[in-house]
C-alpha cells in the first residue's frame, strides 16, 4: 500500500510541476506572461461579475491560482475548472484545467488524497484530449501520469507510447517531442536530445513550450551526470533556437556553476533574468555572488528569490534562509 501511494504521489507531483508551464490558453494570457497578476485577477473578477459563465475569465482565475503558487486556494481553482466544464462541457480547455489545479491539490495534500484524485486527473486530461486532439500541452500530461503511474492507478509504459503512436497522426513534432520525454525517463538522454532536436513545433507555442522543457530537462539530466560538454551543448542550442526565453541561459548558468566556474555562471544567471525574472535564477546568481565572496549582492540576489512569486521550492527556499543568515551574521 506504501509504495501505490508513493507512486501515485510521485506522478501527480509531476503533473502539478507542470501545472504552470501546461496553463491552458485564455485572453488573459498576455497579461500573466508579462506577470501583472493583480491586473489579470481584476479583469477577470470583473468580467465574471456581469457574465459569470466566462470561459476564458474561469480559466484565467484557476490559472492565477496555480501560478501564483496559492495553495490555500486550490479547492476555490477546482470550483472554477468544474464550473468551466459544466458551462462548456465540450471546451478541452475546461478539462485539462481541472487536471491541472488537483494534479496540484492532490500532492499539497495526504497520500490518500492523492491517491482519490489519480483517476480524475487522468481522466481530465483524457477528455481534453479528446474533446481537442490538438491540445498538445494536455496529451503531454496524460503522457506524464501514464509514465509515472503504476498500472492499478490507469499508468503504464506501454499507454505512454500508445499514446505517442496515436499523437504521431495528430502531428509528427508532438510525437517527436513524446517519444523524447519516453526516453528520457528510460535514461537515454542522448537519444532523447536527438528527438527532441528533429521536432519542428512550427509557430504552435505548446509544441514550443514542450521542446524548450524537454531539452532543459535533457540538459539537466547532462549535468546531473557531469556531462558538462554535453550540457552546455544543449543549453547553448536552446538559447539560440529561443532566445527569447530564459532557459537557455538558466541551464547555461547551472552547467557553470556545477563546474566552479562561478563568475561565468554569473553572467548567465543576469542574462536569464533580463529575460524572465523569477526565483529560481535569483537563488542561483546569489549562490554564485556568495561564492565569489561579494556578500552585498548575496544577500540582495537571497532576499529577491525569497520575496519573488512564485516561490521556490521548499528545500531551495530553506538553503535561501540558511544562507541569508550565515552571510548577515
Amino acid at each position: 500500500m506504501k509504495l501505490l501511494q508513493t507512486l501515485i504521489a510521485t506522478s501527480i507531483t509531476s503533473l502539478a510541476m507542470m501545472a504552470i508551464q501546461t496553463a491552458s490558453a485564455h485572453e488573459y494570457e498576455a497579461l500573466m506572461k508579462a506577470k501583472k497578476y493583480a491586473e489579470a485577477d481584476k479583469a477577470a473578477s470583473a468580467k465574471l461579475a456581469s457574465d459569470p459563465n466566462n470561459a476564458d475569465a474561469l480559466l484565467a482565475k484557476a490559472d492565477l491560482i496555480l501560478t501564483e503558487g496559492k495553495l490555500d486556494k486550490l479547492d476555490d481553482g477546482a470550483k472554477y475548472a468544474e464550473q468551466c466544464i459544466s458551462a462548456h462541457p465540450q471546451m478541452s480547455e475546461c478539462h485539462e484545467m481541472l487536471g491541472n489545479v488537483l494534479g496540484t491539490k492532490a500532492t499539497s495534500g495526504s497520500m490518500f488524497a492523492a491517491m482519490s484524485y489519480a483517476g480524475k486527473i487522468r481522466d481530465a486530461f483524457i477528455k481534453a484530449v479528446e474533446l481537442d486532439p490538438k491540445n498538445f500541452s494536455a496529451r503531454n500530461s496524460l503522457l506524464q501520469y501514464y509514465l509515472q503511474a503504476p498500472a492499478i492507478a490507469g499508468g503504464g509504459k506501454s499507454k505512454a507510447q500508445n499514446l505517442v503512436l496515436e499523437t504521431a497522426k495528430v502531428s509528427s513534432a508532438a510525437s517527436n517531442l513524446m517519444q523524447a520525454t519516453i526516453d528520457l525517463s528510460d535514461e537515454k538522454a542522448s537519444r532523447a536530445e536527438t528527438s527532441a532536436l528533429s521536432a519542428i513545433p512550427g509557430n504552435v507555442e505548446a509544441l514550443g513550450r514542450m521542446q524548450r522543457n524537454v531539452l532543459f530537462n535533457v540538459g539537466a539530466v547532462y549535468v546531473q551526470e557531469k556531462k558538462y560538454a554535453d550540457a552546455e551543448r544543449v543549453f547553448s542550442e536552446l538559447q539560440q533556437r529561443y532566445p527569447d526565453k530564459y532557459q537557455g541561459s538558466y541551464g547555461m548558468g547551472r552547467a557553470l556553476q556545477e563546474q566552479g566556474k562561478h563568475k561565468d555562471a554569473i553572467n548567465w544567471f543576469e542574462k536569464s533574468l533580463s529575460i524572465d525574472v523569477n526565483a529560481a535564477s535569483y537563488y542561483r546568481l546569489g549562490q554564485c555572488q556568495q561564492a565569489v565572496n561579494d556578500k552585498p549582492k548575496a544577500i540582495s540576489n537571497f532576499e529577491k528569490s525569497l520575496s519573488y512569486k512564485p516561490a521556490l521550492n521548499k528545500k531551495l527556499r530553506e538553503d535561501a534562509e540558511t544562507q541569508l543568515k550565515t552571510l548577515k551574521s
